[in-house]
């Protein structure tokens, strides 16, 4: 079986596992943007805690551009390192409102993906990561987000290598399924859900995992997991 072919499966697989579903995310792309910087390395409840008492002080994306940098940080405590995250999100509201004149991405739905890629991944602490999620999310864009759950699972199962980058990870899977937006927000959530609930870093639940029969991470009889974080070039 190839890799592609493999991909495939297990897509297959957790489909029929975790159901198929419309794409969701977020209704305000500019919530969608702001809350990805804020969920790196966070849980979601602190995420939501720290965009929402953020919006409470600051009501408009003006405020929190001007905001002085302390008491940014004091707002957004609740997200792990609010000092590195606070200055990302000025600097990405300065950018964004000096070129277009509004802090407003709805245009990046008329690029292409590439186009749409190429402009996030300028501003200032964007990488590919929080890029894709935005795409996928709010626009439909056919890319694949790889966080930390994805790509441990894609690793351990072997449709990737041990030592491929969450970069790499993209490009190779999306060469392996179908570009079709709702295909791999599918694949996106499903693979992160098998890696919150069952694929998990400490004591995967091997017995219970329905991709166990095409798991070389299990058939290798290994007890230390290949990989935890993803590891990035640059951003």
């Amino acid at each position: 079986m190839t890799s592609a072919e493999k991909t495939q499966l297990a897509h297959h697989l957790l489909n029929e596992h975790y159901g198929v579903q419309a794409i969701y995310g977020r209704v305000d792309p500019m919530h969608e943007l702001i809350g990805t910087i804020l969920s790196h390395r966070t849980t979601h409840a602190n995420e939501v805690t720290a965009y929402r008492t953020m919006r409470e002080r600051f009501p408009t994306w003006e405020a929190v551009r001007d905001a002085p940098l302390p008491d940014l940080i004091a707002a957004i405590h609740t997200a792990n390192y609010p000092e590195v995250k606070a200055p990302y999100i000025q600097n990405v509201l300065r950018e964004l409102i000096a070129e277009r004149g509004a802090a407003n991405i709805d245009f990046l739905q008329d690029l292409s993906t590439e186009e749409a890629m190429d402009w996030l991944t300028k501003l200032p602490g964007i990488g590919l990561k929080t890029a894709t999620l935005l795409l996928l999310f709010s626009f439909h864009k056919p890319v694949l987000p790889i966080d930390t759950h994805v790509h441990r699972v894609t690793q351990r199962l072997g449709l990737i290598g041990p030592k491929v980058s969450a970069e790499k990870a993209h490009a190779l899977l999306l060469s392996y399924l179908p570009t079709d937006a709702t295909e791999l927000f599918n694949f996106h959530k499903h693979f992160y859900w098998h890696g919150q609930r069952v694929c998990t870093w400490y004591t995967p639940k091997c017995e219970a995992c329905v991709l166990a029969p095409h798991c070389d991470f299990l058939q290798s009889g290994k007890t230390m997991v290949l990989s935890s974080t993803p590891k990035r070039n640059g951003k």
